[in-house]
């Protein structure tokens, strides 16, 4: 006999249908993003009949990362561009409100990529991830630290890095863009697990307080000083053996001409540049050459496999106190596009999400 679909009686149906906010991608910016002629925000029909093992969902929380610029443009990548008139690409935390899959249940938190949508329908996929919390962590924390940003800043360090190996109280790492998402877990990471001397590098005095007080780094430096240069040789008398870098431009070439023999650079972003309409290389590049040193770039879903493990890790790392984790959160789908402007201008301090709507908790009952 054929099974009636579980669902949320809370979600607003009407005739068979939900009202979806989406906002897809108008235009392909060349230069900064205008918020306005990037997006376009429009409502839709979702029909809420699913077919075999689909669930629907409702969004939760956006997440909002530099690759998404990255997604706009129609270029070679190791993942196909966001098309016009496309959802815009993201990562969420969801809540399943009606479910044609054994798997789950009404009222389960996922993982999932439903792009820019108060609504979805989802299949089993790899992508689909039932999200597991435990005391003192939020959902939100699976966009975060818990989430493809932390798996970036662990594999960073770990793969490319070589922390494990290099890894002490004599060994120097250096994190540009370090109250961000990403690079403030590389640098609790570099810090707390592995006892390197940290040095965060960020835009603003109020962001090096929160790397050197919250966070426990050992110096925190504002790039925008007009004496950083020298106030980054001043707190690199051993040069750099790890730089995690998230920000690419001047940062990238100050750290290069400060790295030390068969020094590792981990090329995790380089945000500074992703709004140039052409963007410039390094400048200092022959360091390499001459101190022996790597420069390298990765993607984290080529470590997909272990996941698992890193996952593992970092949850034990919060439990213990190792890993803390601030969020800049958005209210409101429609000020997604807005939001992404702030992130590119460095107004957020750790992870920049959108909160959709509020977690039902009645479903759970």
């Amino acid at each position: 006999m054929h099974k009636k679909p579980q669902q949320d009686t809370h979600t607003p149906i009407i005739m068979g249908a939900i009202q979806n906010t989406q906002i897809v991608l108008a235009d392909r910016p060349v230069a900064d993003i205008d918020p306005k002629k990037t997006f376009r925000i429009q409502k839709v029909s979702l029909s809420d009949e699913l077919g075999s093992n689909e669930i629907l969902v409702k969004v939760i929380y956006i997440s909002l990362d530099p690759a998404m610029r990255g997604w706009m443009r129609d270029v070679r990548s190791y993942i196909r561009p966001v098309r016009i008139d496309e959802v815009m690409r993201s990562a969420d935390i969801a809540q399943v409100i009606k479910s044609n899959n054994p798997d789950y249940k009404v009222g389960d938190l996922v993982r999932a990529t439903c792009g820019w949508q108060e609504y979805a329908v989802l299949k089993p996929s790899d992508d689909l991830v039932k999200v597991q919390t435990f005391h003192g962590v939020s959902p939100s924390t699976f966009l975060g630290v818990l989430g493809m940003t932390g798996l970036t800043a662990y594999f960073g360090l770990y793969e490319v890095g070589e922390i494990v190996k290099k890894g002490g109280p004599n060994c120097t790492v250096v994190v540009s863009g370090a109250a961000g998402a990403t690079g403030s877990v590389a640098a609790q990471i570099a810090k707390h697990v592995f006892g390197c001397r940290t040095i965060g590098i960020c835009g603003s005095d109020e962001k090096s307080e929160y790397l050197v007080k919250e966070l426990g780094l050992d110096v925190a430096l504002n790039y925008k000083s007009k004496t950083f240069f020298k106030d980054l040789c001043a707190a690199t008398p051993k040069l750099i053996d790890i730089f995690f870098d998230n920000t690419g431009g001047d940062i990238l070439d100050g750290c290069l001409r400060r790295i030390a023999f068969q020094g590792r650079i981990v090329v995790c972003g380089a945000i500074s540049t992703y709004n140039d309409a052409v963007p410039k290389g390094p400048a200092y590049y022959s360091a390499l050459i001459t101190q022996r040193a790597r420069m390298e770039g990765f993607i984290v879903f080529d470590y997909a496999k272990q996941y698992g493990k890193a996952i593992e890790d970092m949850s034990k790392w919060i439990k213990e106190g190792k890993l803390k984790s601030r969020e800049t959160i958005i209210p409101g789908i429609e000020n997604t596009p807005e939001a992404l402007v702030k992130l590119f201008k460095g107004d957020n301090t750790g992870k920049m999400l959108v909160k959709v709507a509020e977690e039902d908790t009645r479903s759970k009952l």
